[in-house]
């Protein structure tokens, strides 16, 4: 990037083709493009042409991909029709059947649910390893091991990855990488530039940023991304034109909101330390001395009736998401963990008392206030 974040968020995007200067990019709510000529058609197929059928391509899509491939520092990025199908394709665009994954333990469950079952049935192996010691990681490593997955920031208990030790122990294997970094977003962690191969977001949350798309983006090498766009085309899991557009508006604030949120959420991190029902608060404290992430998970006392902490939230919303901008919580045991085998949540520590917060832009002291309230109340 020639600029800095918060200017390149902005103004980074290339300049369009078409002769209308309009200030935003137009929605190209189509289906398909149309051509002068047979000529014209034929020229498509042999690269002189952009745009043919809204699944394969469109300029709204594109606009996105290369957005957020921008703020990465990636060569290049393609949008999906949901966090998980980005994952999806990145995983597909370095395995095939007979393939192994390592992914760590402690990832979202929707990804582990996918890894250990829905691409079991394609013949494709994964073992779930704990990340902390990358010496266990290694041993996992055979002869058919071609990718190493892991997210920056770990859901929910928000581990942050070592990404470097991850990138070295991958190239001396000759491995690829691919790290899920939704939590962190590029405002906090760029890991291409530290060597991760791909790196895919659901834009879902903080890229979108208001609760109101459902998207992916996968970003990385051009070769592999390359791979990856043509699995969304091929696979059907494409994101439509207005949700694009709209997720690219999101973006564009994307610094301020990150900011305001992170800040936020360390102060309530700190504040929920000091509270003796609370067991424990899982906050990257060290990252960042103005926050690192939005996201603050806390491990409630026993002497809280967890059903009524969630009942006494008054304003803040219970949601299986995150990342509006609004203060939201979820229950990961009954949400986003729930397909997890009961022994691994119970070895990573997801237990009934455990609640992710997704910390929003309201005032701090009113955040703050409310937890305390709702953890009183429920004593």
């Amino acid at each position: 990037m020639g600029k800095k974040f918060e200017t390149e968020i902005l103004h980074g995007r290339k300049k369009s083709n078409s002769k209308i200067a309009s200030k935003v990019t137009p929605i190209y709510q189509t289906s398909a493009f149309a051509f002068k000529d047979l000529d014209e058609l034929e020229g498509f197929y042999h690269g002189n042409g952009q745009y043919l059928y809204s699944r394969v391509g469109n300029p709204n899509t594109d606009e996105l991909g290369e957005g957020v491939a921008r703020l990465e520092g990636a060569p290049a990025g393609v949008a999906a029709s949901s966090g998980l199908s980005a994952i999806l394709a990145g995983v597909l665009a370095v395995v095939k059947n007979g393939d192994h994954i390592i992914a760590a333990d402690d990832l979202y469950g929707g990804s582990y649910h996918m890894l250990k079952e829905e691409l079991n049935h394609f013949g494709i192996e994964t073992s779930f390893v704990s990340f902390q010691d990358l010496a266990e990681v290694e041993k996992e490593i055979k002869e058919n091991t071609k990718l190493l997955y892991t997210e920056s920031i770990t859901n929910p208990l928000l581990r942050v990855e070592d990404i470097k030790g991850v990138v070295e122990l991958a190239q001396k294997h000759q491995l690829n990488t691919l790290v899920d970094n939704t939590f962190a977003t590029p405002y906090h962690c760029q890991p291409y530039q530290m060597g991760i191969d791909l790196v895919v977001h659901s834009a879902t949350k903080y890229i979108g940023g208001h609760s109101d798309v459902t998207i992916g983006v996968l970003t990385g090498r051009k070769d592999l991304v390359a791979s990856a766009r043509t699995k969304i085309a091929n696979l059907g899991t494409n994101v439509s034109p207005f949700e694009a557009w709209l997720t690219c508006r999101g973006l564009k604030t994307l610094a301020l909101r990150m900011k305001a949120q992170s800040g936020n959420a360390k102060k309530l991190a700190e504040a929920l330390s000091h509270n003796r029902f609370v067991e424990k608060v899982y906050y990257p404290f060290d990252q960042d001395k103005d926050g690192f992430g939005a996201m603050v998970t806390i491990e409630l006392s026993k002497t809280v009736d967890i059903n009524q902490f969630f009942r006494s939230l008054a304003w803040i919303k219970i949601a299986p998401t995150l990342a509006g901008v609004e203060t939201t919580v979820s229950h990961p045991l009954t949400t986003s963990h729930r397909s997890l085998p009961q022994e691994a949540c119970e070895a990573l520590g997801i237990t009934k008392e455990v609640v992710r917060i997704s910390v929003g832009i309201e005032h701090e002291d009113d955040i703050i206030a409310q937890f305390e309230q709702a953890i009183e109340k429920s004593l």
